[in-house]
């Protein structure tokens, strides 16, 4: 690593705030208010929602007015205020992209800052972070500032072999670009506060050097161009605390992760602009391929840890979110650039990793209930974790409303109406609906749920290269068809596991922090079945039911109880590659960046396919240490000072590595004896690698 710049980072107060000191626009020509977008967005979201539920109201308004249909009505609201202010937000996407889109900035002269581009690393595949990192260092140097940017892989690693994987691959990085690239590489020994610690970390002690960083995802690509240009417009605007781009997903090829990234690439831009558009300056970050102001993060955006235990207490989970709104209280701006270009991520391979990845989202979001009252955030920014919030109670919500309509149906099925109640009444008080202004009130409802998916359909459509690039209008159209339609089946079953998720946080289980797996979607099909035979066996329940209290409720049902049925089968089929192949294969589900790839993730994917056939991110680490003495040096250099010893303070971990190594004949026993614990152990303690040094090598299996 370089000198250290230190930083201090002090963590903020939520529940305390001095608004004078919150800075003055240093240009405030740059300042502006969407102010007449917003009012379209919010006032037309709620013009839709009173409509909706007048509608509601007199659907229900047959008969008498019970708790049940009042419950009823309640949950409508709340579930389509939701899409009626998505629908309003793609409107003005919508708009935007047809008619006020601008072309991507050009490239700038020069830039006058020196500036971080750092990558944070968990238990990955080091082939795959430093073939990606290598590919965007060679698109920066390309544009000819690349002396602007130094390069960092932030490893918060806990698999040892990994870990030592990591510092192959970053020697071997350096000897391939050379001292001039200043690639640099930490590990922490103690990941603390997990990413957001990683990055604090870097913050505090190498920050001051660094005006910005741009912060990456390890399954982030950036081109020189948007890197540089995210720069610039920071250079350019000195009130901007926090610039995001859209990060478009490539590279995926299993059924499910191709679902996702044509749905990122066609209706993606639409949702992303109107977020934009009504956000203006009040932005949101989403943790990844954006640029930060260095100094303002140190100063403004400490995170507290909250009272209490996970799920709702200790560290920040999303991190992002909280980030944001703290640099925007502080008087920083905070925006997207939706149409910058260059910016790419990856997605879940499968239905099963997306709700592995989806539980963690889940509790991250729920624990923002806990940041929302904070003092002095700005509205837009509550209306950000807000949104937050809702996406995940919108599963139960969703549940709730389909069982309380079940329940209406079964009452006016087979409860007898009460003639003789103690009001008078000329007739029984049936539980009954209007069922004509019912089904108009389903087609507004699924209007305005799908309306943003046609509208990127129509952008895509009017766009002739993106319509040439996804196979023509025939091939998009029904590549569209088919997202909708799988998205119709899943959607039960991620609802389903969403409200589980809820349920599990709200009963105070916390989740776990493990590694995302990048490509392979095959998943045993006996985890599949543990995973979703519930899901199954309650589209079987429901659909009984509903054919015994009535048809036409199993009919309103179908789709619903087609995706839990379907559950294994829609698991099982999501991470197949050979299904996502054969439809790339016909053309469908296809995107412009799989039509005309990216260079940079061409040369990203034959980097890392290089890198991985070297074999070197399976090799095991203490038999790595063990056999190569000059890279046993090179690590022991990068390890940490030892912490001084503390008098009758015992490492249990470090006494059993001890006893192991004390006991093993050759460095076979060694491998096969330390577990993973002592093995981190062991790499950290310079006395405990020496002894591993001096192990005789293993002996031939006959004992010859």
């Amino acid at each position: 690593m370089p000198r250290e710049a230190p930083l201090a980072m002090p963590a903020q107060s939520l529940s305390h705030f001095d608004a004078s000191r919150r800075r003055a626009n240093a240009a405030p020509d740059l300042a502006r208010t969407p102010w007449l977008t917003r009012l379209f967005v919010f006032g037309g979201a709620l013009a839709l929602t009173a409509h909706g539920a007048n509608e509601m109201y007199g659907v229900i308004n047959v008969g008498a007015i019970t708790a049940l249909k009042l419950a009823l009505l309640v949950l409508f609201v709340l579930n389509f205020s939701w899409i009626a202010l998505a629908f309003t937000s793609g409107i003005a996407g919508f708009l935007w992209l047809l008619f006020g889109r601008r072309a991507a900035p050009a490239l700038p002269a020069a830039l006058a800052t020196r500036n971080a581009v750092v990558m944070p690393i968990y238990n990955e595949a080091p082939s795959r972070v430093f073939g990606a990192l290598q590919s965007i260092i060679e698109d920066v140097e390309a544009t000819g500032l690349g002396d602007n940017f130094d390069w960092f892989f932030l490893s918060d690693t806990t698999n040892p072999d990994i870990w030592i994987a990591e510092e192959r691959a970053f020697i071997a990085i350096r000897d391939r670009l050379g001292e001039r690239a200043r690639v640099y590489y930490r590990h922490r020994p103690k990941n603390t506060s997990r990413k957001a610690g990683n990055i604090g970390d870097f913050v505090t002690r190498w920050g001051g050097a660094y005006e910005h960083m741009v912060v990456l995802d390890a399954d982030s690509l950036m081109t020189g161009h948007a890197i540089v240009a995210l720069t610039a417009a920071m250079e350019a605007d000195p009130d901007s605390g926090i610039i995001q781009s859209l990060p478009l997903i490539i590279n995926r090829n299993t059924f499910f992760a191709r679902l996702q990234q044509f749905a990122a690439r066609i209706y993606g831009p639409v949702i992303a602009s109107g977020l934009a558009l009504w956000s203006g300056r009040d932005g949101n970050y989403w943790g990844h391929n954006a640029i930060i102001r260095t100094k303002a993060f140190a100063d403004h955006c400490g995170l507290p840890d909250l009272r209490g235990k996970p799920p709702f207490g200790g560290h920040i989970l999303s991190h992002d979110f909280v980030e944001a709104a703290l640099i925007r209280r502080a008087g920083y701006a905070v925006y997207m650039l939706p149409t910058l270009g260059g910016s790419y991520e990856e997605s879940p391979p499968s239905l099963i990793d997306l709700a592995a990845r989806d539980r963690r989202w889940c509790q991250g979001n729920l624990q923002h209930l806990r940041v929302l009252p904070t003092k002095g955030l700005k509205l837009p920014t509550r209306q950000h974790f807000a949104t937050g919030i809702m996406g995940y109670l919108a599963s139960p919500l969703w549940m709730t409303q389909l069982i309380v309509g079940i329940v209406l149906v079964l009452q006016s099925a087979w409860v007898r109406p009460e003639y003789f109640t103690d009001e008078f009444r000329l007739f029984p008080a049936w539980p009954v609906f209007d069922s004509e202004r019912a089904l108009a009130l389903f087609g507004l409802t699924m209007a305005v749920l799908l309306a943003p998916k046609l509208f990127g359909l129509i952008v895509a459509l009017v766009d002739g290269p993106t319509r040439r690039a996804c196979g023509g209008v025939v091939r998009l159209v029904v590549s569209a068809l088919i997202e909708v339609f799988m998205s119709a089946l899943i959607a039960p079953v991620m609802m389903v596991i969403q409200t589980g998720s809820v349920m599990q946080i709200l009963l105070g289980r916390d989740t776990g922090w493990n590694p995302q797996r990048r490509d392979d979607g095959s998943i045993p099909f006996m985890s599949i079945v543990r995973r979703h035979r519930s899901h199954v066996a309650l589209g079987i329940v429901t659909l009984i039911a509903g054919l015994i209290i009535s048809p036409s409720l199993a009919a309103w049902m179908s789709p619903t109880i087609a995706g839990l049925v379907l559950a294994i089968f829609l698991s099982w089929t999501s991470g197949m590659l050979s299904i996502g192949l054969a439809l790339r294969r016909a053309g469908l589900l296809v995107t412009p960046e799989e039509t005309s790839p990216p260079e940079i993730a061409t040369r990203a994917n034959a980097l890392s396919a290089r890198l991985a056939a070297a074999g070197e991110d399976e090799m095991d680490a203490i038999a790595t240490i063990h056999a190569e003495p000059e890279f046993r040096a090179s690590h022991e250099s990068m390890l940490p000072a030892a912490p001084a010893h503390q008098r009758g303070h015992v490492n249990p971990d470090r006494a059993v590595a001890e006893a192991k190594l004390n006991d093993a004949e050759d460095i076979g026993d060694a491998v096969k004896w330390l577990k993973p614990r002592e093995r981190m152990v062991v790499l950290h303690d310079r006395a405990l690698i020496d002894f591993v040094a001096r192990l005789p090598g293993q002996k031939p299996a006959n004992g010859a």
